[in-house]
């Protein structure tokens, strides 16, 4: 064995303070040939120090080295921000470095939808360069060819967020001037951009700017959807599905960052009416429709079990597949929330078909009418026409997801979003309220205990 070196030459060669801690004891520790007394008559230290730096290796090994007053732990969990927010947030700063903090965090929530604590909205604006600037005229009355267009840029501005005193520093236009057009635009909507003739002005209409302001972002988030579901999902009964229609073709002018959404069909010829229902949970209706987005390549299913009577959507799931365990899950939800249907309609399609489906049905006394939608009966499942609904809804926020588990979280907002709204045959048959929720109420099949439910489906 080598002996041991002198410890002030060894002191020569530490650069760190915990690894001169390490050598005064690891004679005593590691080696166990100095005792505590004779290695703090080597080291020039205090007996009662080995000791105690002795005790706190052997308890926590090289932590117990790291002065009292360091607390080391794990650390905390930091959300990751969407790219397209951060894009964004550069390009904004690029344009202008006057905002503050939460007014970013507001222009931000108008125009993609994202919340953002002001907090994060300061880390990110100190830590990201500068985009390179749009090229954006200066704003005044000599800018542009017309002078409407000057405006239009104000009123754009003002929906994604800006205040009026950032829009006026920005494109160098007085504020009473900005006052003066948000407040024409305010009364006299798109008609206020125009500049004002002697003319007698035509009568105001009920269009204002805080609906408008309320209900672009409806339609950014949902820009297939009707003016009905639209009206359906504001949910204020002091405004017309007629103002609502409206207000949509004003903001689709004002805007141009609503998604494009894709033409209409030509409107077909009503079929006559699907099995109707004369009470709660006497039809219920199970299909599965190819959903237009794909995850790693494969397209995924959206498959749901809907009560023909409340047109209430009792249960769903997303699958890569239209397989029969899929509507075994789903068919299983629904009779454990609301008990069994006396029956079940669904196309012939191989999920629903099967030995096991059937098998379950029969034990659940169910009676199972299968339609060929190959033969024109589609019409006859009335989660056709539900399809459709979520196709206008919730189809761009489909196409919005990545992965299975946002694909899912997607698909059970959309039912959380469906029931609660008004529903068009429910006001057409007159019902005292037009919400699924409220005209299926506390109803339910025919109960079984969840054992019950559990042997029955056991076998499937």
């Amino acid at each position: 064995m080598q002996p041991e070196l002198d410890f002030d030459l060894l002191q020569l060669r530490f650069r760190d303070p915990i690894q001169r801690r390490y050598e005064i004891i690891r004679p005593v520790i590691l080696l166990q040939n100095r005792t505590v007394t004779q290695r703090a008559e080597e080291t020039g230290s205090h007996p009662e120090t080995i000791g105690a730096l002795k005790r706190r290796f052997e308890q926590q090994g090289m932590l117990g080295l790291l002065p009292s007053h360091l607390h080391i732990g794990p650390s905390g969990r930091r959300g990751r921000v969407p790219e397209v927010v951060v894009h964004e947030l550069q390009r904004l700063k690029g344009l202008y470095d006057g905002f503050q903090y939460r007014e970013l965090a507001r222009i931000l929530f108008y125009k993609l939808n994202y919340r953002m604590s002001h907090s994060t909205v300061k880390r990110l604006w100190s830590q990201l360069p500068p985009a390179s600037p749009e090229q954006l005229p200066l704003l005044d009355y000599h800018s542009y060819a017309e002078r409407s267009q000057a405006r239009q840029q104000v009123i754009e501005l003002y929906f994604q967020g800006w205040n009026k005193l950032r829009i006026s520093r920005f494109l160098r236009v007085s504020r009473p001037t900005i006052n003066q057009w948000i407040g024409r635009f305010e009364s006299d909507n798109v008609s206020s951009l125009e500049d004002h003739r002697r003319a007698p002005k035509a009568p105001v209409r009920k269009v204002w700017l805080p609906l408008m302001l309320e209900l672009y972002p409806l339609q950014k988030r949902h820009p297939d959807a009707g003016r009905f579901r639209i009206w359906s999902v504001l949910g204020n009964t002091e405004i017309s599905e007629r103002t609502v229609g409206r207000v949509m073709a004003l903001n689709k002018r004002i805007s141009t960052d609503i998604p494009h959404v894709r033409p209409k069909t030509a409107r077909q010829d009503p079929q006559p009416p699907p099995y109707k229902a004369q009470r709660p949970h006497e039809y219920w209706f199970i299909d599965g429709r190819l959903l237009d987005l794909k995850i790693d390549g494969v397209k995924w299913w959206s498959l749901m079990v809907l009560e023909g009577y409340a047109r209430t959507m009792l249960a769903g799931a997303v699958a890569p597949s239209e397989a029969s365990w899929v509507a075994l899950m789903v068919l299983y939800t629904a009779c454990l929330r609301s008990g069994a249907p006396a029956h079940v309609i669904s196309d012939k399609g191989g999920a629903y078909i099967s030995d096991e489906v059937e098998a379950v049905c029969e034990r659940l006394g169910i009676d199972h009418k299968r339609i060929t939608s190959t033969e024109g009966e589609s019409y006859l499942n009335l989660m056709e026409t539900h399809f459709n609904v979520q196709r206008r809804l919730y189809d761009y926020q489909f196409s919005l997801t990545h992965t299975p588990l946002e694909c899912e979280q997607a698909h059970q907002d959309f039912l959380q979003l469906y029931n609660p709204t008004a529903h068009q045959g429910l006001m057409e048959e007159q019902f005292a309220s037009p919400i699924p929720l409220d005209v299926l109420g506390e109803a339910k099949g025919r109960l079984h205990t969840p054992d019950e439910l559990e042997r029955k489906f056991a076998r499937a």
